[in-house]
């Protein structure tokens, strides 16, 4: 089971309470986080948003939302996303919307970074869910393939409609079906340290603030 589209909605509506007028704010990809794009649109706060996708900018500009670019700002005062897994330290896995790296960036120029999922994304484990996305440099993606494998994982490239799916930087994602992770710290240095790598889909202490949308439609928040 997972939260279906009025809990994932009745999420982004909550999550609106972190915005202020004036604010810059990171917008996030995929299902959640576009929630939260379409309920700041229609609340009619005036705040500029800095996006971590072309469909999460094409988004924010349909429901109203002025986008700047990063370059443009000091400092956001927070970045709201979702996430394919959060543990209990509230680490994350993120990058099933393929912005992984761009996501990673606008978190960390961000004050506040707050995460909402619906509460399958809770685990115990980073990896239980089996996959962990890496993004990777095209010229690189058959020495990556090679060490990630040594490393005990099986990479595959990611796909969308029989082609290849390319990242807004123009890079490629590998899918890795990974096991429970013992040490995500230790697995995210090594595959940072690998010739070709762009990025992982760890987000180890980043989150400040992670709001669960629970199947009982009660929103519960937790804090880093």
């Amino acid at each position: 089971m997972a939260a279906d589209d009025a809990l994932l909605e009745a999420l982004g509506k909550y999550a609106v309470r972190f915005v202020r007028p004036g604010h810059v704010i990171g917008l996030g990809t995929g299902h959640a986080a576009s929630a939260f794009i379409r309920a700041l649109g229609a609340s009619g706060i005036q705040v500029k948003g800095v996006p971590t996708s072309k469909p999460a900018e094409d988004l924010g500009r349909s429901v109203g939302i002025p986008i700047v670019a990063l370059a443009d700002v000091k400092k956001l005062d927070v970045d709201i996303d979702g996430a394919d897994e959060v543990d209990p330290r509230l680490n994350l896995i993120k990058g099933a919307g393929g912005a992984l790296v761009r996501e990673k960036i606008v978190a960390s120029s961000s004050r506040r970074f707050v995460v909402l999922v619906g509460y399958e994304k809770m685990v115990k484990r980073l990896g239980d869910r089996g996959s962990l996305p890496i993004e990777v440099v095209p010229f690189g993606l058959s020495l990556v393939s090679a060490k990630i494998k040594a490393l005990g994982m099986k990479p595959h490239v990611r796909e969308h409609d029989g082609v290849q799916f390319v990242t807004d930087n123009g890079n490629l994602i590998l899918d890795c079906a990974v096991k429970k992770i013992a040490n995500p710290a230790r697995l995210d240095r090594e595959l940072l340290a690998i010739p070709g790598v762009v990025g992982t889909g760890l987000f180890l202490s980043m989150a400040d603030t992670v709001l669960v949308a629970e199947e009982s439609g009660k929103i519960r928040a937790l804090k880093r």
